[in-house]
């Protein structure tokens, strides 16, 4: 782990269902199964696959960040039969600041289960105790309350709404903003 903003290694994580991992060109078949569904990519910054070729260049730019060590991007694998049915990541992360923010999807095939949470619960534990973080937060578009509920789930804290905080899918969209600190995970 680097302290400049770059990752000098992505580690596996498990979890009792699942392994968060890197992404490989062998994942295009699952990420397009959910990237090309437009309930999923309803509420991510990236638009919906129209073809394969869409996922591989998707895939591809993930792994040349992989390459740069700019990325803490993981791709969810259920253990019980080895498929990709998500990614969850920090999209951005200020180690001067020690604070990071995480972003996720995951396929709808899978909603309702828990499996984004205990991904994201995985992600902090990793962000506080291996990346020295101090907050970590998350944001997402006010009629997502699947996401509302991942963030209460893993304990974090709704802090407001950011007015016309993001421009994505054609218009300015307002953000509920969520936010753990470490003493907060420390004490759940």
């Amino acid at each position: 782990m680097s302290s400049e903003g770059r990752f000098t290694s992505l580690p596996v994580l498990e979890t009792e269902r699942l392994i968060l991992r890197k992404i490989t060109m062998a994942d295009i078949d699952d990420i397009y199964e959910y990237g090309s569904d437009l309930q999923v990519s309803k509420y991510v910054g990236w638009p919906t696959h129209e073809s394969i070729q869409d996922t591989k260049e998707f895939v591809g730019h993930i792994i040349k960040e992989y390459e740069s060590e700019c990325t803490g991007f993981w791709g969810i694998e259920l253990k019980e039969n080895q498929k990709l049915i998500g990614t969850i990541d920090f999209v951005s992360w200020q180690p001067k600041h020690k604070t990071a923010e995480i972003g996720y999807v995951l396929s709808r095939d899978y909603w309702g289960r828990g499996f984004t949470s205990e991904a994201a619960k995985e992600v902090l534990r990793f962000g506080f105790n291996h990346m020295e973080l101090v907050r970590i937060q998350a944001r997402c578009f006010l009629e997502n309350i699947g996401s509302q509920r991942v963030m209460e789930k893993v304990g974090m804290t709704f802090e407001g709404v950011i007015r016309k905080g993001l421009f994505m899918k054609d218009k300015h969209q307002d953000l509920k903003l969520y936010s753990i600190l470490a003493e907060e995970f420390k004490n759940q």
